[in-house]
């Protein structure tokens, strides 16, 4: 009899602790996160974004731009942070951590907005390996400068950094078209209007695009590389408004640029790559658009892109202020669901 009532007594402990695992509010989230789409012309295609930015809030712009694409397209999309290694929260200043890249590996197009990242080996071999894949790649902002190893000098991937000698300008300017180059406009002063490029009109990226403007600065390019085509010029506004008059003194430069990519397997990617990406960038429909379309053309569905398509922001969007240190604190990728 005892050692029945003692098994009843185990078996009730046992039960007690599966509940309480199941309902545990303890339980550990994922440091990334997926959004399935339902329906729309992007079902059945995967994008992996990866937001590592500590400047122009992309731990906000890109989660948004991931919603867009997922609930007015029907993208499958999975949306990778820097994260803090101790908390699990996301933190930009976080320069050696994005993890789930493994994501990549079933990815039908990757979306940069990385800034100074210095990867442990092991994660930054998923992003050299989807680069040489022949799949599109899109970079935004700061990607132009992605990479900068400092700490570990000896990595086979310290050729990426943006100030590399060999190959030169590292990932930005073989990749991406150039690398960090410097401020054109006036940072916090002067703003961006985008002007679609001469002869470029007929694009399909550009279908619908008749309003671009944002807070971004215009960066400065050197000379673009490989076979990039300017898409959008950058003309400076002498202001933060969009009705601001242009600077009488520089000439617009290219904001928004298309390229190919061949990799070291010989396959060749279509690259989309802007210096725009400023948080409040996003608030433009014209820049929505143009981000949004670039994703159909990476993956060859141009036939899919329509000029009136929406872009509508997806839930409340109000990124906080530009500059280090100044991201929402406490958050972690789950925050960010549907």
């Amino acid at each position: 009899m005892n050692k029945i009532k003692h098994r009843i007594g185990l078996l009730a402990f046992i039960l007690v602790g599966l509940i309480y695992t199941l309902n545990s509010p303890v339980k550990a989230d994922d440091p990334w996160i997926v959004y399935k789409g339902k329906k729309g012309p992007g079902k059945g295609k995967h994008i992996v974004f990866l937001a590592g930015d500590d400047e122009y809030r992309s731990e906000e712009v890109i989660p948004q731009f991931a919603k867009i694409a997922v609930v007015h397209h029907g993208f499958k999309c999975t949306v990778l942070f820097a994260i803090n290694k101790e908390t699990g929260e996301i933190d930009p200043s976080t320069l050696d951590n994005i993890p789930g890249l493994e994501a990549l590996k079933t990815a039908d197009m990757m979306v940069m907005f990385l800034r100074f990242r210095e990867l442990p080996d092991e994660q930054m071999k998923y992003i050299i390996d989807y680069t040489n894949s022949g799949k599109p790649i899109m970079g935004l902002r700061t990607s132009t400068h992605a990479f900068n190893y400092r700490k570990h000098e000896d990595s086979p991937y310290a050729k990426y950094s943006f100030r590399s000698p060999e190959p030169k300008g590292g990932y930005g300017r073989q990749v991406l078209g150039e690398t960090w180059a410097g401020h054109y406009g006036g940072h916090g002063r002067e703003s961006t209007r985008g002007l679609i490029a001469k002869g470029m009109e007929n694009h399909p990226i550009v279908k619908g695009c008749e309003d671009i403007w944002g807070p971004s600065d215009v960066y400065t390019i050197t000379t673009l590389t490989g076979d990039s085509k300017p898409l959008i010029m950058g003309q400076v506004l002498v202001g933060m408004n969009p009705k601001d008059k242009p600077s009488l003194t520089k000439e617009p430069v290219p904001v928004a640029w298309l390229k190919t990519h061949t990799g070291t397997k010989g396959k060749t990617s279509r690259v989309f790559n802007t210096t725009m990406g400023h948080g409040d960038d996003l608030k433009s429909e014209g820049f929505r658009r143009l981000l949004v379309n670039a994703c159909y053309w990476g993956m060859g569905m141009e036939d899919k892109i329509s000029a009136g398509s929406k872009v509508d922001l997806v839930g409340e969007y109000n990124p906080n202020r530009i500059g280090m240190g100044r991201h929402k604190k406490g958050l972690k990728p789950s925050d960010h669901k549907l």
